[in-house]
């Protein structure tokens, strides 16, 4: 039996982004351990904010302070983290979507078991010791008891 042709490649897309004014008070909220929304013309909560409405196109100018609570809508596990996963343990990424937005973000979920999540679970965000103005001061959500 001949071996299979196999070769090592890594797929990254390292590039640095400005963030505009809009994402700056996000990261600086999380920065603070705050959640911050932005709220549209017609009154949608979007969560991570965003400067312009996805259906209209227009500005948005309105921000929000949300709590650091949500629902998870939808979930995969994780059972071999790797190396840049945000935990090194088992965990799952979902969407969650924060008490108050329309919106859901995809953040991971220290549930410490599988059989531990589920859709519709309620979490809480855990923040982290040092926070530095990125998604990182975000750790994870866990599952409020």
């Amino acid at each position: 039996m001949t071996e299979p042709l196999s070769a090592l490649h890594v797929l990254e897309f390292n590039y640095t982004r400005s963030l505009g004014p809009t994402l700056a008070v996000f990261f600086q909220g999380l920065k603070d351990r705050k959640i911050v929304g932005a709220t549209t013309a017609s009154g949608r909560v979007l969560v991570p904010p965003m400067p312009h409405d996805p259906d209209t196109g227009e500005d948005i100018d309105s921000l929000v302070e949300l709590p650091d609570t949500g629902v998870v809508t939808t979930w995969a596990w994780v059972h071999k983290p790797r190396p840049r996963h945000p935990l090194q343990t088992p965990f799952a990424w979902a969407l969650v979507k924060i008490d108050g937005a329309d919106t859901a973000m995809l953040h991971a979920v220290d549930a410490g078991d599988e059989s531990k999540m589920s859709t519709g679970m309620k979490v809480r965000a855990r923040w982290a010791d040092e926070a530095t103005g990125s998604i990182l001061d975000l750790t994870c959500f866990e599952p409020v008891s």
